[in-house]
């Protein structure tokens, strides 16, 4: 297993303690996170303020990887992102497209289909 997909790996493994400073840890310092139904996020700080803001009514969330493959610095996670939002169960079927750089996430792009979100969190 390559490095960056063990980190990919620790990533996914950190949502579940919903802490959006030990997620952002995550990113390069001028990151990027690109949920692909709104504008890229860029920078930790900014990250930070919108990770924080997206998790703060969700409880019990854990993520459970399909498949995950590697080739050098990029890394392609099929996920299903479990979690409660205001209570409510969500398991959301998406994938995550991550660029790496010295060990650390570049830029996230992350593809899911948003009416199935909406629908599950009502």
């Amino acid at each position: 297993m390559s490095d960056n997909e063990q980190t990919i790996r620790d990533f996914v493994n950190a949502w579940p303690r919903l802490d959006a400073d030990e997620i952002v840890g995550y990113f390069a310092e001028d990151g990027v996170y690109h949920n692909m139904m709104l504008d890229p996020v860029k920078g930790q700080a900014a990250l930070k303020g919108f990770i924080a803001g997206f998790i703060a009514n969700w409880s019990d969330a854990k993520w459970e990887i399909v498949n995950l493959v590697s080739r050098g610095d990029l890394v392609i996670a099929e996920r299903v992102d479990r979690m409660k939002v205001g209570g409510k169960p969500v398991a959301l079927p998406c994938c995550g497209v991550f660029e790496m750089q010295g060990g650390k996430i570049k830029v996230w792009r992350d593809y899911f289909d948003l009416p199935t979100f909406a629908k599950a969190a009502g």
